[in-house]
């Protein structure tokens, strides 16, 4: 088995090979003068089973293109099966029709890795499970609810926690990891006027003197998780913090999450970290990299994959 990158987060792909116990296939992944990108492996992949890992985070279309060159250059070099391992999956918001004549982009970027040669996905926390059906390949989706417990119970135990979901559309996920820690569920009711802008309109559930843990899969503006800490401090919350899959985090977002009244935001590292997020006081890093590696190793070994979701 190989397991190659490109530039979107090398760190976390070093830290998925330390646990395999395994190094990064030898390849450059470059830009020429006009940003068109070259990729050239210097070992020898035929009849291997190729592992790219590969964010398709921020700048989301470099990083996409990166991974259809790497896949191309994989397949020209008759490895036997190539898995796109996609921490985080760009474009998936784009999952449906949202106003006329728009596209549904996540399902396009599904088919174009598909059409690359990609044989099999491993990402996680899709923002919408139905995306998993947009691929004509096997997928596995991972969760990162089993890394977040694991934090949680370490950090704050169970006594008065309260685990929120910040939109109506998060409930189950939230619902999941409450049940998992024998917690309440509170749900903020919000409306969004216009994207990347959001309302709180009411909370429903009582908060009162509870440690609220905001549970949600992508922070983007911070917006919805600023907005939702005040209407939650406001109601008699004790005190608000958040735990995140994938921490977009564009545009000022780490500096309005560091002036905040979120006492923490836990997010992992399926994209890598920018210099405003290192210097947030009040943000921290999970690794996802032993989950990450195990599906990997299953995967490569054609053991089950589910019970990791457990």
């Amino acid at each position: 088995m190989k397991l190659v990158t490109g530039n979107s987060n090398r760190a976390l792909a070093q830290a998925v090979a330390s646990y395999l116990e395994l190094p990064l296939t030898d390849c450059t992944v470059k830009r020429f003068a006009d940003n068109e990108i070259y990729v050239e492996v210097h070992e020898n992949v035929r009849g291997e089973d190729v592992f790219i890992l590969q964010s398709t985070s921020f700048p989301a279309n470099d990083n996409l293109m990166e991974l259809l060159i790497l896949t191309d250059a994989l397949r020209r070099s008759s490895a036997r099966r190539i898995t796109a391992v996609l921490p985080y999956f760009g474009y998936a918001r784009q999952d449906r029709k949202s106003a006329s004549r728009t596209p549904i982009s996540a399902k396009l970027v599904a088919n174009l890795i598909t059409e690359a040669g990609v044989n099999r996905v491993i990402t996680l926390d899709l923002h919408a499970a139905q995306i998993q059906g947009f691929f004509d390949i096997p997928t596995d989706n991972l969760y990162g609810a089993p890394v977040m417990v694991r934090d949680i119970q370490e950090n704050y135990g169970s006594g008065n926690v309260m685990i929120v979901s910040p939109d109506v559309g998060g409930v189950a996920r939230a619902r999941a990891i409450a049940q998992r820690i024998g917690a309440d569920l509170a749900i903020v009711d919000k409306r969004r006027p216009r994207a990347g802008v959001s309302e709180v309109m009411n909370i429903i559930g009582d908060v009162s003197g509870q440690t609220c843990l905001l549970i949600d899969d992508i922070v983007d503006s911070g917006g919805t998780l600023v907005n939702a800490a005040e209407a939650l401090l406001k109601a008699g919350a004790k005190e608000v913090s958040a735990y995140i899959t994938h921490g977009v985090l564009s545009n000022g977002a780490a500096e309005r999450i560091a002036t905040s009244k979120l006492k923490e935001l836990v997010i992992t590292d399926s994209i890598e970290e920018t210099d405003l997020i290192k210097k947030a006081a009040n943000i921290r890093r999970l690794t996802i990299a032993p989950l990450i590696g195990e599906a990997i190793a299953r995967t490569a070994s054609e053991q089950s994959v589910s019970s990791l979701l457990d």
